[in-house]
């Protein structure tokens, strides 16, 4: 049987579908107050009925702080795949660190205490070390302790030590390192956010650039590894390396709004982050660019994804037209 953890995020959701394609049932745990919303948008991306999909999660009542519950969870489950996570590169972030490295070492020692026969955890690309000059970052990568990393990337840095003092402990294990991860997830928070304001029209970009990856390709590379013999590596997931323009630009195109002509500096960005980051602490509200985000988006990251292609033989759906797919399903839905 198949646990997942962050069954309603957009890996969990999507990794859930894909998973109930080749089983009959999928154990999933949540906390009682979770919103299932979201997966049901999910769902609707892939069918029109997607009730009868949902039908077939077994849920349990769960919380990765919360070590018993998890243990419990476990009973009768041979593979888990460890998705809940908290996204945010803000960095007065609650809960960060207990759930993504706190929580990474109780599902992980569930794990061991349960025998369970495998583990994928997901990872993130902000875990990665730098690449050389003119190199791409690719799994071998340096972490440098003296480079200033956002409170995001430490968390998924040190969540994933947790992983690795498993394996040596006997766990078998993989872990994935998607880029920005492209998908319909039924919120609007994260990548999706992106999504609604291009919507809404959006002239600027910033002149970064990522590793960017369709969830569909994440969560169908997390099957293929999960499935194979192959145990304690991980693989970075980037289908292309974007710069910003090009990301908003195809999504303007998707929505049929105008592409962005006004680029943003860095120094011009790192002082409109400073002054929202004080607004918001004088009227108590959370900006949507601080100091931490403004670095991060003014930088531009190449990636390597050589050996994930050599290890399942994946082949990457072009971001181009993941983007084209997703921008149709919100204007048909609404969404």
């Amino acid at each position: 049987m198949i646990l997942v953890t962050g069954a309603t995020g957009l890996v969990g959701g999507n990794l859930i579908w894909h998973l109930l394609k080749e089983n009959d049932k999928v154990t999933a745990i949540r906390r009682p107050t979770s919103n299932l919303n979201p997966l049901g948008v999910i769902f609707k991306s892939y069918t029109s009925t997607p009730e009868l999909f949902l039908s077939r999660i077994v849920w349990k009542i769960a919380d990765v702080l919360d070590e018993k519950s998890i243990l419990e969870a476990m009973i009768g489950i041979s593979v888990v795949y460890h998705c809940a996570a908290i996204v945010s590169f803000d960095q007065k972030s609650e809960n960060i660190n207990d759930t993504n490295i706190a929580g990474t070492r109780n599902v992980v020692r569930a794990a061991l205490e349960s025998k369970i026969d495998k583990l994928c955890f997901v990872s993130s690309i902000a875990a990665c070390g730098k690449g050389l000059k003119d190199s791409p970052i690719d799994e071998n990568s340096l972490w440098s302790v003296d480079y200033r990393h956002s409170v995001y990337s430490k968390s998924k840095y040190y969540s994933e030590q947790e992983v690795w003092k498993g394996i040596k402990e006997g766990l078998n294990a993989v872990i994935v390192n998607p880029g920005v991860i492209l998908g319909v997830s039924g919120t609007d928070t994260g990548s999706s956010q992106l999504f609604s304001q291009v919507q809404k029209g959006l002239l600027f970009y910033t002149n970064g650039g990522s590793g960017y990856v369709d969830v569909r390709d994440v969560v169908k590379a997390m099957i293929l590894l999960t499935n194979s013999d192959i145990s304690g590596e991980r693989f970075i997931l980037v289908s292309e390396n974007c710069s910003n323009k090009e990301i908003i630009s195809w999504m303007a195109d998707g929505f049929g709004k105008g592409r962005p002509v006004f680029p943003v500096g860095k120094p011009v960005l790192r002082v409109v982050g400073i002054v929202l980051e004080i607004a918001g602490m004088i009227f108590h509200f959370h900006p949507l660019i601080d100091r931490e985000i403004a670095q991060i988006i003014s930088q531009r990251e190449y990636y390597a994804n050589g050996k994930i292609k050599n290890a399942i033989g994946i082949s990457f759906n072009p971001i181009e037209q993941c983007i084209r797919e997703i921008c149709s399903f919100r204007k048909k839905t609404n969404f």
